[in-house]
Formats: C-alpha cells, structure tokens, sequence
C-alpha cells in the first residue's frame, strides 16, 4: 500500500498555517506558533483516537503481531504526519530546553509508528491502542493549553485555564 504521509502532511501544514495566519491572527506573534501547535494537536487527538479505534475493531485478526490492514495503515501514516509537521514546527520555533521533552517524544513516538508502519508491517493493533489511549484526551489538553497561554488577554481564556487547574 502506498503511503499517505505527504498528503497528510500537507493537510496538517495547512492547518497549522490556517490557523496561525487566520484563527491566531490577532494574538501575540510570541504565542501564535504554540497556538497553532495546540490547532493541529486538537486536528489529529480525537480524529486518531476514533480512527485507531475503527481499525483495531474492523481488524479480522486482532493479534499483537499481525499483519497491517490498509486501515490500520491509513491511520499510522495521518499520525506520522502529524508527528513529522508539529516536528517542523518545533524545529522553527524551538524554545530551549523547554522544548527538548517534546521533541523527543515525537522522536520516539514517529520511530514506533515508522516501524510499525514500514518495517515490519506489523503490530499495529497494539500502537493503535496505545495511540487511542494517549490521543483520547488531546482535545481538552490543548484546549486547558490555548486557554493558559491566552489568559493574560482574555477573562473567558482566564476561567477555562483555572478551572483547568483546580
């Protein structure tokens, strides 16, 4: 099967840029960049989560080490996308120290779903679980995230943060 990841790629670039040069327009250049990280994270959290979900349970053979199904590698390669276009913006925008956890956690994270996907084309039921598992609470993560970096310009941003926090 061919891979999709430039496709997807490109989707995910997209919508970084949609949302850093219209949805974040009007927000600090200082945190637009982590804003749009936060936009494509809530793109790919609960698509993947859903996703991974479907193909592990349309699967015929569920087993750890079998065999990847067109489905299961459609939904490796839109992850690997993601990993590889908020990579890219790491590198842009690279912050320090700070950063370096999350850089190699996608590291990490892209030289599973690569292997999984490429090299042994296998095990994706169980990267998939994993996957689901991590991404099911992307969505309110990078929502808790925006309304933190954003509470200083906005009272509404200010009560989803400290709710967040409590």
């Amino acid at each position: 099967m061919e891979t999709l990841v430039p496709k997807f790629f490109l989707l995910f670039l997209f919508v970084y840029l949609f949302g850093y040069f219209i949805i974040f327009r009007k927000w600090s250049p200082k945190i637009r960049p982590e804003a749009s990280s936060c936009f494509i994270s809530i793109f790919h959290g609960t698509p993947a989560t859903l996703l991974a979900a479907a193909a592990i349970l349309s699967a015929a053979d569920r087993g750890f080490a079998a065999e990847n199904t067109k489905f299961q590698s459609l939904v490796l390669d839109f992850s690997v996308a993601y990993f590889a276009a908020d990579l890219l913006h790491l590198a842009v925008f690279f912050a320090g120290a700070g950063d370096l956890p999350f850089v190699i956690h996608h590291l990490a994270t892209l030289f599973v779903l690569l292997t999984c996907r490429h090299a042994a084309s296998r095990g994706a039921v169980a990267v998939l679980a994993l996957l689901a598992l991590a991404e099911v609470t992307s969505a309110l993560q990078n929502t808790w995230a925006l309304a933190r970096v954003r509470r200083s310009n906005c009272s509404s941003s200010t009560h989803v943060a400290t709710a967040c926090d409590a």
